[in-house]
């Protein structure tokens, strides 16, 4: 089989699908691997270092959707602000592809080309697929970038230092949203030696929260369906984020680090954090919106801006992964190629078997159709209603707390 991984054409993106060393491991498992020139070198993988693991180097990244069986990307399929790519009859094509975004007729002309496209946001959370967990490989350094993007932009230091002159205080780090891009932010935030809180409207996460070190927020709220069945945060309704907010009041103030990552796949992330309350921060603080993809958590948060209002800082990065590119291309490759292995069957031939739960939650167009498995019909045919896995481990719990959406 040949595998095609083409240079990102996406604005500010610098991961690449495969680095040198996984290409090394497919090809060791049969398939050839063609990259296109410069693939690699946003992320310092040079073209030299993919040659020398056996990889064939195009000069024309045409080419590569020309000769490929199955193409790796990162971000691709018309989503966001990329252009749809020449995929060719019959291609495969596995990426990040933004499948709430993509439009309709982007998917309709795929299906007509006889595409099977995956995008691996859709990956089910279960126990078996975490090493094609994608999204949350990249949200965890997401989390990440933020807490040192903070502590960076903050105007004193993270940890307490006693010295000759003072005692230096801990800066105060609160993250509201403890899936994985949280979780990491609030480990971040500890390592660096801050005092940390965080709140989610899932009290089954306060153990995880706590396991870190950091204190955990209780608000008093009804939370009853706040999460879905695979631990995604559910979409809930006015009332209670005006509650929310209301209760808020006494948290964010207090803080000089807010980082936000609370979002609800397919819908507009719910707004946590008012003016009002920026207004009320120290001057100084900085506020980390990770959920600015989808509207942000912030009232005053734009995507991808630096909003300065009464003295704090309000970012809006829509893509930190990228700005951590060579351990996310690690990252990412790796779970490109352990889809890619459920892909196939004992003999290492393609096998798109639907009745298996990672390669139907996560397959948008196939057979020259369009299935789009993570909307729900009103006729209730959704493709994504498969059994869960027989085969999940005892602590399936434990990692369905610790990968919420971001």
């Amino acid at each position: 089989m040949i595998v095609g991984v083409p240079t990102e054409t996406a604005e500010d993106e610098n991961r690449v699908a495969v680095i040198p060393s996984v290409a090394a491991d497919l090809i060791d498992d049969g398939h050839e691997v063609l990259v296109a020139a410069g693939a690699g070198e946003a992320s310092n993988w040079a073209d030299t270092e993919y040659e020398a693991v056996g990889c064939e180097v195009l000069s024309d990244r045409k080419a590569v959707f020309e000769r490929a069986d199955v193409v790796f990307q990162v971000r691709g399929l018309g989503s966001a602000d990329v252009e749809t790519d020449p995929y060719e009859e019959g291609q495969i094509a596995i990426g990040m592809y933004s499948p709430y975004e993509v439009a309709d007729g982007t998917l309709e002309e795929l299906a007509d080309q006889n595409v099977s496209a995956f995008s691996l946001e859709l990956m089910p959370r279960i126990s078996r697929a975490q090493s094609m967990d994608a999204l949350s490989s990249q949200s965890s350094l997401g989390g990440y970038k933020a807490t040192l993007l903070a502590a960076a932009e903050l105007p004193r230091m993270f940890p307490m230092e006693m010295t000759a002159a003072a005692t230096i205080q801990p800066a105060d780090v609160f993250v509201i949203g403890a899936g994985v891009a949280g979780l990491k932010a609030i480990a971040t935030a500890e390592r660096l030696g801050a005092a940390t809180r965080a709140y989610d409207i899932r009290l089954e996460v306060k153990r995880e929260v706590e396991s870190l070190g950091a204190d955990f927020v209780e608000l008093d709220l009804e939370t009853e369906g706040s999460g879905d069945e695979e631990g995604y945060a559910q979409e809930m309704d006015e009332e209670f984020y005006a509650e929310q907010r209301k209760q808020m009041k006494r948290v964010v103030p207090e803080s000089d680090v807010v980082i936000t990552t609370a979002a609800i796949p397919g819908a507009p992330a719910p707004e946590l954090v008012s003016t009002e309350m920026i207004e009320r921060m120290a001057p100084g603080s900085v506020i980390v919106d990770l959920a600015a993809p989808t509207g942000g958590n912030c009232e005053p948060t734009v995507a991808d801006e630096t909003v300065h209002h009464e003295g704090v800082t309000i970012f809006g990065p829509t893509n930190l992964p990228s700005r951590v590119s060579h351990t996310a291309s690690q990252q990412y490759a790796n779970n490109l190629r352990s889809f890619l292995e459920n892909l196939l069957d004992e003999d290492g031939n393609l096998d798109i078997d639907v009745e298996d739960e990672i390669i139907d939650s996560t397959l948008l167009v196939h057979a020259g159709a369009v299935r789009n498995p993570h909307i729900n019909d009103e006729d209730d045919t959704d493709t994504n209603d498969s059994e869960p896995d027989e085969t999940v481990d005892e602590d399936e719990d434990d990692y369905v707390e610790a990968t919420d959406a971001e």
